[in-house]
């Protein structure tokens, strides 16, 4: 590289600076300050253009290649704020105190953990309690302690074939056949699937995210068929049994205290060929071309949560509007958590309106690299928002409340005043990414300090985009949803399956439940939540 084409860092000069110097020179002309006046506002564009490719060029990155948790830490490793871990890790010489011990039994689980495992007792061979104790000379009598438990851990086909073959005798003389008697658990022709196959297929395909073309090659290799044809059959015809469980669930969602929504992209594949078709005919696209799988999450009074998925061409405020329409009359309205996004409000129905502080903060995570010190004030605020939130756990919403209003209102107060500092004295430009960061934050102020106001607002919206996470890893392993009905028996099993989640049930139980007791569930679905079906079922029996 020669001298004349060597790179050269950028100096360290803002635009006030440039602005004074010009200011402060004597026996130009107009023309001449003119043009100096031109060439630091090109200046200016020039250095926003540059912070923005970098910080577009980070995001890219993180696109392509994973990004890094937006954690404090890593997010002061950007701004050069916080040291790399090798630089705070111990050296040979330091003293063993120093280092971080190792938790005993670290990757160990108790035997308590495995509470889904076949018990087999193992009496003693020639002892029992009250018997006498053996030892010589002893006058005792053994009484029983807590046994000791083994864990054996083995593989296992998820779907499991069992074979049976059916005597049959049949006389010489007459040829009548003689049959021997089936067992209950055979059942019929027509049954040839045990209800447990249709909860394990909607587990594995809706709540892992396992395609039914992997399921089923899974299966060949173990010597079990179970064609993808024939899972959709029984997922479908499943969900017809079950569906009044999700009507149900939808009428006690709407009268949830808080709810909170968020969408993710997906696909329709009936929706692209229509589209499609209607293309090459010369007609008029649809209106709506986007597709998307909308998360609900409500949070009830009593502390239960209802998680709901919808996909289609529907935004996320459109698809809480039809949720809450189901909402009783002379309720107050709920708090509403989402992002500044437009179309995540439903648009003729009333919410006390939340914004998420997380969504907030990422326009300064992204920004890190470009403008550290401004970006670690940020950061630093809000984590010591966000400490007080985690001491309030377990606390009332109205005490909740008052210790925000204690610990976090001043922070916030003083936070804001640095924004508007940063706009009016334009220690930032109002169009660089710093600016715009700012300007997202105070135009929604109102609603990112909710929580300082209404007993029961939530930080951010992070447990939705969690739960939205279920529909991103089916729409990594399946691409796709074939058509509208296949995406309807999809939400439905993926809302059953993440509200038994959050309520500690198990799902795989609770859909063979809801099959089973398919008549009862129909007439009373109230009985059946995933947080009341266990004590419903005390009372029903074992079911058909």
């Amino acid at each position: 590289m020669t001298a004349a084409t060597e790179a050269r860092p950028l100096a360290d000069v803002t635009m006030d600076d440039l602005r004074a110097l010009i200011a402060g020179l004597e026996d130009l002309s107009d023309r001449e300050r003119a043009i100096l006046n031109a060439l630091a506002e090109s200046y200016g564009t020039l250095l926003d253009a540059l912070q923005d490719k970098n910080a577009t060029i980070a995001k890219l990155r993180s696109l392509l290649f994973g990004a890094s948790t937006e954690t404090r830490e890593n997010v002061r490793r950007q701004t050069g704020k916080e040291p790399p871990p090798e630089a705070t890790a111990p050296t040979e010489g330091d003293s063993a105190s120093a280092k971080k011990a190792k938790r005993k039994g670290h990757g160990r689980l108790p035997a308590s953990a495995y509470h889904g495992a076949e018990t087999v007792e193992i009496p003693h061979e020639s002892l029992k309690a009250g018997d006498p104790c053996p030892k010589p000379f002893c006058s005792g009598t053994l009484y029983r302690k807590e046994p000791i438990v083994f864990i054996r851990i083995c593989g296992c086909s998820p779907f499991a074939a069992t074979r049976y073959e059916q005597d049959r005798l049949r006389c010489g003389l007459c040829g009548e056949i003689f049959k021997a008697v089936l067992p209950p658990e055979v059942g019929t022709d027509e049954s040839k699937f045990d209800e447990s196959a249709t909860s394990m297929t909607a587990v594995l395909r809706y709540g892992y995210g396992l395609p039914m073309n992997r399921i089923e090659d899974l299966q060949d290799s173990f010597g079990a068929p179970f064609p993808a044809s024939t899972q959709w059959d029984l997922l479908n015809s499943g969900a017809e049994r079950i569906r009044p469980v999700i009507q149900e669930l939808v009428r006690q969602a709407a009268q949830g205290s808080v709810v909170m929504n968020d969408d993710t992209p997906m696909k329709i594949l009936s929706f692209l060929v229509e589209k499609r078709r209607r293309k090459e005919r010369g007609e008029k696209p649809p209106k709506r071309t986007g597709i998307y799988t909308s998360g609900v999450v409500s949070d009830l009074a009593d502390g239960r949560r209802i998680v709901l998925y919808f996909t289609g061409n529907r935004h996320a405020g459109e698809n809480l509007a039809r949720v809450l329409s189901a909402r009783e009359a002379g309720r107050t309205p709920p708090i509403q958590m989402c992002d500044g996004l437009r179309h995540n409000t439903p648009a003729e129905l009333e919410v006390i309106l939340s914004n998420c502080l997380v969504h907030a903060r990422r326009h300064f995570v992204d920004i890190a690299s470009s403008f550290p010190d401004e970006v670690d004030k940020v950061i630093n605020d809000l984590a010591a928002v966000y400490r007080n939130d985690a001491l309030t756990r377990g606390m009332s919403a109205a005490d909740r409340l008052r210790f925000h209003q204690e610990h976090s209102a001043s922070v916030m107060a003083e936070l804001k005043a640095w924004m508007d500092e940063q706009i009016s004295e334009k220690k930032a430009e109002p169009n660089s990414r710093l600016g715009k960061a700012i300007d997202y934050s105070l135009e929604r102020w109102k609603q990112l300090t909710l929580f300082l106001r209404e007993p029961g607002a939530p930080l951010d919206n992070s447990l939705t985009e969690r739960m939205l996470k279920r529909a991103i890893r089916h729409r990594n392993n399946s691409l796709f949803y074939k058509t509208e009905n296949g995406a309807e028996v999809g939400d439905l099993y993926m809302s059953l399956i993440a509200t038994a989640k959050l309520a500690g049930a198990d799902p795989f139980l609770y859909l063979n439940a809801l099959q089973r007791h398919a008549t009862a569930v129909a007439s009373t679905p109230a009985e059946w939540m995933p947080w009341n079906y266990g004590e419903t079922l005390t009372h029903a029996g074992p079911g058909p």
